[in-house]
């Protein structure tokens, strides 16, 4: 097998006397979506704050690329090649959408952002700006105020704004929240095609999504990982169908 790209080594964060994540171990292999789930409070989100950098673990190694970045901050993390979507869309609604990823560029570029109107014009931060757009379809609207885009798009948007930051590893926090069955649809299309290219971690609550998505799936109880195994493997395991899936979730 190969060597993961991505190794959670038990981490733990404690709030007080409340343990977000219990001693999280999972590993992301290269090329593969692997998602996690889990219900409401189960500590999703907490995992990925560790694993950009937002959060700091009490206890516990993130090792990325086989570099241990657990002290790393979150833009030494986006250098190194860890790119996240957010729950929530955030994007600047009054750039247009090159803009918007004309900004990403040149963040990973390392540029001041006091530069930022001049550089979105230089050709490198332009083409930078227009590949990723058009690697999710968005090369039409680059003109676009991102404030007057589709829901869809502005989740393609902010997944352009990752790509441009050339991430080895895109970690998607819930990439379909807010979205209706047809926008839904064409952001699994557009996952999939992004899944020939890169490595995904995949947050994600829409069941149908991850199990048309994923190669493996973990799922996230308590702050614990209470099984890691292949759509089958998650569907017919009776500790994941009691715990969170339910007896028709399967």
């Amino acid at each position: 097998m190969a060597e993961p790209l991505l190794r959670l080594d038990g981490l733990r964060k404690h709030y007080g006397g409340l343990a977000v994540t219990d001693g999280v171990s999972l590993e992301v292999l290269p090329g593969e979506i692997h998602a996690v789930i889990g219900p409401n409070g189960a500590g999703k989100t907490t995992l990925i704050h560790e694993i950009t950098g937002i959060v700091a673990p009490d206890e516990g190694r993130v090792v990325f690329a086989g570099q241990d970045v657990t002290r790393f901050s979150l833009p030494r993390r986006v250098r190194a090649g860890l790119a996240r979507t957010f729950q929530i869309t955030s994007v600047v609604a009054g750039f247009t959408a090159r803009a918007n990823v004309a900004l990403a560029a040149q963040a990973r570029s390392g540029s001041s952002f006091r530069f930022f109107r001049p550089a979105a014009s230089e050709r490198r931060l332009n083409d930078a700006a227009m590949q990723a757009l058009a690697e999710v379809g968005l090369a039409d609207r680059a003109d676009t105020p991102a404030g007057a885009l589709s829901h869809g798009e502005k989740r393609a948007l902010e997944l352009a704004i990752a790509l441009a930051t050339e991430p080895r590893l895109l970690l998607l926090d819930e990439p379909l929240a807010g979205a209706g069955p047809e926008e839904t649809e064409r952001l699994i299309a557009l996952l999939t095609r992004l899944k020939s290219a890169y490595t995904i971690l995949l947050v994600e609550h829409d069941m149908q999504a991850v199990f048309a998505l994923a190669d493996r799936i973990s799922v996230l109880v308590y702050g614990r990982v209470i099984a890691t195994g292949t759509v089958a493997e998650i569907r017919g395991n009776p500790e994941v169908r009691a715990a969170y899936l339910g007896e028709d979730g399967a």
